[in-house]
């Protein structure tokens, strides 16, 4: 696989990855520590043919994107957790509505304005639901550099595949970390670009909603010649709001069936020194890569250790994560909340003993510290 070398910071790759993912519109506004997505955007989008708008706030800016991608072109915003708290209501009309979209969440502490320039992982839980009502997520999250590229590329294609907005979790520290990755080339990415499916017979024959029950809507662009409607409420086939029982049930499960029936294309995750393994470590984003070095220490100890990563968070690699909770007595999930992923580890193995080591101050979790839990273990 040919690959090119850059030294950039998190943000700008996201945002790199973005143009070389097609994208032609972002619409956004600044909040730290997402704003150097936007900035970067602001540079590329009008070398590539596109536009980014600065809207006036975060509503706005979510509002323009999704509008941008109902015309039918790849669409992004960038923000933190605050701002995905008011994008909530325009998030769930994507998901209903069935529009694509790539939300890229750089995490900082919470809830309300908490801190803004400090890490954590404070948003898991909400990517998991972003906005009321039933629906499946679908989050991918970065461990690294390199993964702030090709996790945001994966995530435009995966948006296009199952047509809803599809998020990408980046922290404040590897949002600002900057260094060498090694990445894809363009020529690679633009080949792998699969573009969202589109309708092309007689119009009257057109129903973007009138789907298998594990697929998502066929939305043709606006403009072309074919006619729907776009509305937040229950829809009909053509997407004209409704109250009929049976329709109203069988959109919501589909809305649900499209990704969970799929969950095996969608499943990606790390395995780090996990083969004689006989401790079990839990990390994903920032904290993963000091539970890589923790692990190089632990093993000079003596203690065998390996790292269980998940790279999507939702929906979670369940099956994955039991057979090793299943083969592992001793299991540490390390995160920056207060376990908003332990929930999801106990609930996929069954088990209530899964021992976490949290840290919500806005610092980072040293190595030590891990090495010196799992010493305590």
């Amino acid at each position: 696989m040919a690959t090119r070398e850059v030294i950039s910071s998190g943000n700008e790759l996201a945002a790199l990855a973005a143009a070389d993912a097609g994208c032609k519109f972002f619409g956004g506004y600044p909040i730290t520590p997402s704003s150097e997505v936007m900035h970067e955007m602001s540079d590329l989008m009008p070398e590539r043919g596109g536009a980014c708008i600065q809207m006036e706030d975060e509503i706005a800016g979510v509002a323009a994107a999704i509008g941008a991608s109902m015309s039918g072109v790849r669409s992004m915003t960038a923000t933190s957790g605050p701002g995905i708290s008011l994008k909530a209501e325009n998030l769930g009309l994507a998901q209903m509505a069935e529009v694509p979209l790539v939300v890229v969440n750089v995490m900082r502490g919470g809830p309300s304005t908490g801190l803004p320039t400090r890490v954590s992982q404070g948003d898991i839980a909400q990517a998991k639901n972003p906005s009321h009502g039933d629906y499946k997520s679908i989050t991918l999250c970065a461990g690294n550099l390199a993964e702030c590229y090709t996790e945001t590329v994966r995530a435009f294609n995966l948006a296009d595949r199952f047509m809803q907005p599809v998020f990408v979790l980046l922290d404040e520290t590897i949002g600002h970390m900057h260094g060498k990755a090694m990445l894809p080339t363009e020529e690679e990415v633009t080949v792998g670009i699969k573009p969202r499916k589109e309708f092309t017979g007689d119009s009257s024959e057109y129903h973007p909603y009138g789907v298998a029950q594990d697929e998502p809507a066929v939305l043709n662009p606006m403009f072309k010649g074919y006619k729907y409607h776009f509305t937040g409420l229950h829809h009909d086939k053509n997407g004209f709001p409704t109250e009929e029982i049976e329709t109203c049930r069988k959109l919501i499960e589909r809305l649900f069936n499209k990704v969970e029936a799929h969950e095996e294309e969608l499943e990606s995750y790390e395995e780090f020194m996990m083969e004689d393994a006989e401790f079990l470590l839990i990390a994903y984003g920032s904290v993963s890569l000091a539970a890589k070095e923790a692990i190089r220490h632990l093993r000079a100890a003596g203690i065998k250790a390996g790292l269980f990563r998940p790279i999507t968070m939702w929906p979670s690699p369940a099956k994955r994560i039991k057979h090793w909770t299943d083969k592992i007595q001793k299991v540490l999930i390390v995160e920056l909340n207060i376990g908003q992923y332990r929930d999801e580890i106990q609930r996929a193995s069954g088990r209530l003993d899964i021992e976490g080591l949290f840290k919500v101050n806005g610092r980072p979790i040293s190595p030590y510290e891990i090495v010196e839990k799992v010493k305590g273990m």
